[in-house]
């Protein structure tokens, strides 16, 4: 027996909650920015994923034209920086509703740190930081999706493994579940694909 949701039936708000309690774990884009005017942001996304390999492209969603949004179509930048279960605490404070020239990295207690490719700094507590030139914002409905081309990926040094790539358990990845619930790093299973 299954329960059928209908979306015109449950309303914006409801259906959302209920495609966010089912779409689970979802990755947190935690994405910095700056202003036309040099205000520094920095909010997360749970809607995020890798739009396409070659060339490199990211993608994460807005529900509404927000702050971060505003200021990716005024300067072509962001970063999109790795939220972490140590950080889980400051990226959650950072999806408060700010006022567009109120500085978030110092509000949340946040070091900016320079990226090396573009001008939006990173969260220098992140260990890993996607930087990115706009690619396009394709508006969906009530939502914003931001495709960005990856010119830099940097990655502390502690996090990565023997063979260059980043570990999984070092990096510490957070999730967004539903209601307000988040995800813990989880457990790995190796599994092969087939050949």
């Amino acid at each position: 027996m299954r329960t059928v949701f209908d979306p015109s039936e449950l309303g914006t708000g409801r259906f959302y909650r209920l495609l966010t309690a089912t779409i689970v774990p979802r990755p947190i884009a935690w994405v910095s920015t700056v202003s036309a005017d040099g205000v520094p942001n920095v909010a997360p996304y749970s809607f995020f994923t890798v739009a396409a390999v070659n060339p490199p492209v990211v993608q994460f969603t807005s529900v509404g034209h927000k702050d971060s949004v505003r200021n990716i179509e005024e300067t072509g930048e962001f970063v999109i920086n790795l939220a972490t279960v140590p950080l889980m605490e400051r990226v959650n404070a950072t999806s408060a509703g700010f006022a567009h020239d109120v500085d978030e990295f110092a509000t949340v207690g946040l070091r900016p740190e320079r990226s090396e490719r573009v001008h939006p700094p990173r969260v220098a507590e992140s260990p890993a930081a996607i930087e990115c030139t706009l690619h396009r914002v394709i508006e969906v409905g009530d939502c914003f999706v931001v495709m960005g081309d990856v010119v830099a990926v940097s990655v502390r040094t502690d996090v990565l493994a023997e063979d260059g790539l980043p570990d999984f358990a070092a990096l510490a990845p957070a999730s967004r579940l539903g209601r307000n619930e988040w995800g813990l790093t989880p457990q790995v299973r190796h599994l092969d694909r087939p050949e």
